[in-house]
Formats: structure tokens, C-alpha cells, sequence
């Protein structure tokens, strides 16, 4: 059952401005009954969102685990749509490149495949860690931070470890 013959004009121009506009967008790809088993709910609380009443803080993330989609997205329309399919902050992994080469060029280092990627997504996550509002990264302190985290690396490979024993 296809519902999106049911769209107000709002939700026509805008197809994720209410909730019950983003739960038609769930429910489109199979029939309210069958999705209604799907998140573990019964079809008439399903009709009744999609006719616009608004569910529970618990309800909502019910619907939103079980078919794998943002808290975020499915309460506001905002954020990503998909909880798992993170989305990669392009300007974060730049800087995190950067930085990543800054560091081993300075420090004259050489770092295997892993670890050079385990540096990467250190530096990374540090920047997405400290990312502002604004938008703004925190380089200088990802910089500084890249060299405690190439410290600890290093000292990780030359550990002795058992199974190289």
C-alpha cells in the first residue's frame, strides 16, 4: 500500500516536514499492517500517527531502531535520515589527513598500514570530538593531540606482544 497519495500540499513540497509525513516515507516500501508487526506496535496506533497524532519519546525510538532509521530524523525531520550509515565529515577527515602526514613527517616516522590508520581516525575522531557549532575544527588541538596519539602507537607495536612471543 503505497501512501504517499495521502500527502497534505505542505508534505507534497516538503515530503519530511511532520512526523506522520517521515512515517509514510517508512511505511511506503510495505502495507501499514505488515510494517505495524515489523516495529512491534498494532496498525491502529500505526494510523493513528500517520493520520498526525505524535507518539511517545519511547514509541518513536521503538520505530526508529527497528527500522534502522535517526531518532533525530524521524522526531524532527533533521540530521540524517539512516542511524548506521554514519556519514563521513568530509572537512574532518581532510584536517585529519593533514595532520596525520604533518605528524609523521615531523616526527620522521614510518608507521605501518593499521597504524598509520589507527593515527588517521584518532586525529579524526578528536576533531568530530571538538567540532564547535559553528562548524569550526580545532586543528592546533588536534595537532598536539596527534603527537600523544602517535606516542602511544608507537609504544603499542613495540610492545612485546604474546602472540609474537
Amino acid at each position: 500500500m503505497m501512501l504517499h497519495s495521502h500527502l497534505s500540499p505542505e508534505e507534497m513540497s516538503d515530503p519530511s516536514a511532520t512526523f506522520a509525513a517521515r512515517l509514510r516515507i517508512l511505511v511506503a516500501e510495505s502495507t501499514v499492517s505488515a510494517f505495524a508487526r515489523k516495529v512491534g506496535l498494532s496498525e491502529s496506533l500505526i494510523r493513528k500517527y500517520l493520520k498526525g497524532s505524535e507518539p511517545s519519546l519511547s514509541r518513536a525510538d521503538q520505530i526508529a531502531r527497528t527500522v534502522n532509521v535517526s531518532l533525530e530524523w524521524l522526531a524532527t525531520g533533521c540530521g540524517y535520515q539512516y542511524r548506521q550509515a554514519e556519514v563521513v565529515d568530509q572537512a574532518a577527515l581532510q584536517a585529519a589527513s593533514r595532520i596525520t602526514q604533518q605528524c609523521l613527517i615531523a616526527e620522521a616516522v614510518d608507521l605501518a598500514d593499521p597504524a598509520r590508520l589507527t593515527l588517521l581516525v584518532s586525529i579524526y575522531q578528536f576533531l568530530r570530538a571538538h567540532k564547535k557549532l559553528d562548524g569550526y575544527l580545532d586543528e592546533p588541538g588536534a595537532e598536539h593531540f596527534a603527537g600523544h596519539a602517535l606516542a602511544s602507537i608507537q609504544g603499542a607495536e613495540s610492545a612485546p606482544r604474546a602472540d609474537r612471543l
